[in-house]
């Protein structure tokens, strides 16, 4: 990563806005704005939460922050960072090996195909696949593509890793596995962005988190702090 003092921002958005056009009719088409008004900070070496209801623009705010797509408005700054998004179905192909998916997982990190080489037994090892990891992707289910996809994450261990709903994955066993590595990196000063509607998640895993509602951050702040705020949403609207 590069060297960027923990109290400087290494990700910066300011009233960040994205839209899509949706098809309206036979000849139209409407404008939808997925992100609205975001603004947030991500630091070196701190684990920032991004919670809110489906539907707030989560999975649309890890995209910018991975350079997967631009803002239409406002500003991004990246201090050189590489942000990959994990995720567990984008880039695998059925008719691969869960090895040879392995690499193809590693090459969309960013990584080159011999450092994931060096890690497979690694990778292996985590996911707990067994002979599976060399039978075709199309064999698997849907659990046990999501394990190959965490653990070629979890294992590359990118600059900034950017994490959607993934921590359910698996038995207990394996969930349990998984939060202690992701704990383990958060105490090793990575850097991680954690989206989830599980304020538990959040809690255990974040020092800081941002409140995102209908395209628009709400609250950025302490961890218990966004969470109490969006909990008692919640209840009011219950």
């Amino acid at each position: 990563m590069t060297d960027v003092p923990r109290s400087q921002p290494v990700i910066v958005m300011r009233n960040v806005g994205i839209y899509y056009w949706l098809k309206k009719g036979y000849l139209r088409r409407e404008r939808f704005w997925a992100l609205k008004d975001v603004s947030l900070e991500l630091h070196r070496g701190e684990a920032l939460g991004v919670i809110g209801r489906n539907g707030a623009g989560k999975t649309t705010l890890l995209q910018l922050l991975a350079g997967i797509i631009s803002p239409d408005r406002g500003e991004l700054e990246n201090a050189g960072v590489q942000a990959a998004m994990l995720s567990l179905q984008i880039g695998f192909l059925d008719q691969l090996s869960g090895r040879e998916n392995a690499i193809l997982g590693g090459l969309m990190l960013g990584i080159s195909k011999s450092v994931v080489e060096n890690k497979m037994e690694d990778i292996v090892s985590f996911s707990e696949l067994g002979d599976f990891f060399d039978r075709p992707l199309g064999t698997y289910s849907s659990g046990m593509k999501a394990r190959l996809g965490l653990s070629v994450a979890l294992q590359l261990d990118p600059d900034v890793l950017l994490i959607d709903e993934v921590m359910g994955v698996g038995d207990a066993e394996f969930r349990a596995k998984s939060e202690a590595c992701m704990i383990e990196r958060v105490k090793s000063n990575r850097t991680i962005v954690l989206v989830s509607h599980n304020s538990h998640t959040i809690r255990q895993l974040c020092d800081r988190a941002v409140w995102i509602e209908k395209g628009r951050s709400l609250t950025e702040g302490p961890t218990e702090e966004v969470i109490q705020a969006y909990e008692a949403s919640l209840r009011k609207e219950g």
